[in-house]
């Protein structure tokens, strides 16, 4: 019954063109970011009336640029989209009734809710995917190759990262009972991560810390945030079983 659950949520990703509208728009950031980088420079030299002297202290762009843009890019726009495409998926089905059709069928409410995720994260890496290829092609031609391995292991970092987001819209959705009110918990989760990311010490083992150790793993660095990992996965890990566990609990 899972598999056809799972099925169901890829079928209903494609015919909302959420995973054609995900992938697009990643793909497009993935794509500017070496562009931005190699440009922006450029332009702020060229801009009229610019004092003497000034043009020749702005650097020249560089792979950290590159890479730093693309970090930016991708995480911003990413959290965006993972909450906008899943804040609804729970609540907007109990909202419209069509979960108390499919529930009345011998389903785990558990599986519906992993279900959901496993597509949202499905769509989340394909996305993710096309985005690293266009970067890392653009950047290979406006700068240099980038260094596969740890290009791949700051992908998966920001995987994590976004998985953080959209496992907390997940329990927005199913703590809700319509799309409204979902959105103004997952955002909420959204601003308190990043109130608490912003607090010393604290903010040492929060997501964002993720962003930081990929962009080391790329440029050589030898920055770590292993706790910050271990953070993260308990944070997806929390709000998944907590939408499990309400609507198991919720009369639908």
């Amino acid at each position: 019954m899972y598999r056809t659950l799972l099925a169901k949520e890829f079928l209903e990703q494609r015919r909302t063109y959420r995973l054609f509208i995900l992938g697009a728009v990643l793909l497009v950031f993935g794509l500017i970011s070496p562009v931005l980088a190699k440009y922006t420079p450029l332009l702020l030299r060229s801009v009229p009336g610019l004092p003497a002297g000034l043009a020749d202290i702005i650097p020249e762009a560089t792979l950290r640029d590159a890479v730093g843009q693309y970090i930016k890019n991708i995480s911003q726009f990413g959290v965006l989209l993972v909450i906008i495409f899943t804040m609804g998926v729970i609540a907007q089905e109990k909202e419209r009734g069509t979960a108390a059709m499919l529930l009345t069928k011998p389903v785990r409410r558990s599986a519906m809710v992993l279900a959901k995720w496993a597509a949202g994260m499905g769509s989340l890496l394909v996305g993710l995917a096309v985005a690293a290829i266009g970067c890392a092609l653009y950047t290979a031609l406006l700068f240099e190759p980038l260094p596969l391995l740890g290009f791949l292991a700051l992908n998966a970092l920001i995987g994590v990262f976004l998985g953080v987001f959209l496992s907390i819209a997940l329990l927005a959705s199913a703590l809700a009972r319509s799309q409204a009110v979902a959105a103004g918990i997952a955002f909420g989760g959204l601003l308190l991560l990043l109130v608490l990311g912003s607090i010393p010490r604290l903010g040492e083992v929060m997501p964002n810390q993720l962003l930081g150790w990929g962009e080391s793993l790329v440029l050589g660095g030898d920055a770590t945030a292993w706790t910050a990992l271990a953070v993260s996965f308990g944070i997806i890990v929390l709000s998944v079983l907590g939408a499990c566990l309400r609507l198991e609990r919720e009369e639908i």
